[in-house]
Parts: C-alpha cells; structure tokens; sequence
C-alpha cells in the first residue's frame, strides 16, 4: 500500500505523521507530494524524508488535484498493483482511522471514503460547508454521501489509471472524482471517522470562496439534469463498479 499525502507549506506535524503512518502500516510507502511550497518548506520535507517518506517537489503551487494525479501516476509507474490511501496534512486524520479506512478498501475492493462525524469542537464554517454540500450532492445524485469533502480516502490499485484522467486542479478534483464514481454505478464505502481540528481548522488552504465556486460549479450542473430526467454516466473502470474481493458478512459503520 502507498500512502499519499498532499502538502502545501507544510508544518511541523508532518515529519511524526510519517514515522507514525510507517509504523502503524509495516510495508507501507509515505509518499509525499509538495505543491510548490518553495524554499522555507525544506526543513519540514527533509525532516520527513528522514522519517522514511518519498518527497516528490513540484515547483509552481498548481493546487491538491494536481498534486494528487502527480502522486497517483508515481505511484503507478513506480508501486504497479499498490493500493493508495490519501491523508491531508494538518492533522486531522488519525492514524487508527487511516488504518481502518486502508483496512475496509483492502476487504471491499471498493473506494473508502474517512467521514467526519461533525460533532464536538467543529470550526462553523467546516460544519456548514459539509452540509451544505452533503444536501447539494444528494440533490446531485440522489445518493447520501456523508461527508463530500474529506481528504482521507482509500482507492485500489485498478483505480489509479482512471484517476488520473479526471480534471480539476484544486479542491474541485475530489469531487469530480465522487461523481464520477458514483455517476457509474460504483461502489463507495463509507467509514466514520474522529474529527480533530487544529487552531480552528487555520492550516486549511481552502478558500472559502474561489473553491466553493469550483466544488458546486459540477453539483449543480448534475443537480439540473437529474431533475431534467437526463443521464450522466462517466467511463469509470469496471474495477470500482464490481470488486471480486471478498465482502465482509459485517460491516462495521
């Protein structure tokens, strides 16, 4: 299995989110993609590559889609046949709950998505962004997707070609993705997840407008042509419509 985690300045909780990845996934590879971070992040990465992750730099900050498709070609050219989970950053994600996630794929066969259970200590904005477009992807699809906007999420290793030919250069990306996905017919599993902020959510890159603008932008065109009764089906891979691995007779939520 490869570990993808996207960075942009990158902070200090970097470097033990790696050793900590590496010793709860024996065999694992952290592979860390930089997006243009520059000069100041070099500490930071190179503490990381110490830790044991793989730190890919791309040298002009394009955005997460990008950085995600760089990770997802590198992994297929270099680890062919590994299974990748991807983990943000800043914290947020548990290393328990990246192995439960990473756990659920690998027995399913199918993409996993780490959904936040929104309770507790929760930045406003980050509450009501979920909901809002948790109601916006159900108008969308018809499907409940609990949490539309996670970064912890696991695809197979049949996955990643396809992934790579899905547009979207931002936050927008993971989205296109989910619709996609789900356009076809696939299979999304969904594991709940603990939700931990950091400094009311202040190392998010997410701009609470440009990239709003560019998640809903395709919601909403998939929202007026399901109400028009006309059919949006991508080419997605047969891998995430049907899985010949083995499910479960219990799931855990």
């Amino acid at each position: 299995m490869i570990v993808l985690v996207p960075v942009y300045r990158p902070g200090d909780r970097l470097p033990p989110l790696v050793g900590d990845l590496r010793a709860a996934l024996p065999g694992a590879d952290v592979l860390v993609v930089d997006d243009g971070s520059g000069p100041a992040a070099a500490g930071v990465l190179g503490a990381a590559r110490a830790e044991g992750a793989t730190v890919l730099r791309r040298r002009v900050n394009r955005g997460k889609g990008v950085v995600l498709r760089t990770g997802f070609r590198y992994a297929s050219a270099h680890r062919p046949g590994r299974d990748v989970v991807c983990v943000d950053a800043d914290g947020q994600h548990g290393v328990t709950d990246v192995c439960r996630v990473a756990e659920r794929m690998r027995v399913t066969g199918a993409p996993t998505l780490g959904v936040r259970r929104f309770d507790g200590e929760v930045p406003a904005r980050s509450r009501f962004g979920n909901a809002a477009t948790r109601m916006a992807f159900r108008l969308a699809t018809g499907l409940d997707v609990r949490d539309t906007q996670t970064g912890l999420r696991a695809y197979p290793a049949a996955l990643l070609g396809w992934l790579t030919t899905v547009p979207g250069d931002r936050f927008e990306y993971e989205m296109a993705v989910l619709l996609r996905l789900v356009r076809a017919g696939g299979l999304v599993e969904q594991v709940d997840i603990a939700t931990h902020y950091h400094g009311d959510n202040s190392g998010s890159h997410f701009s609470a407008l440009a990239d709003s603008v560019r998640i809903y932008r395709p919601l909403a065109a998939s929202a007026v042509a399901r109400l028009a009764g006309r059919s949006e089906v991508d080419a997605v891979p047969a891998a995430a419509v049907t899985t010949s691995r083995p499910t479960p007779a219990t799931r855990t939520p």
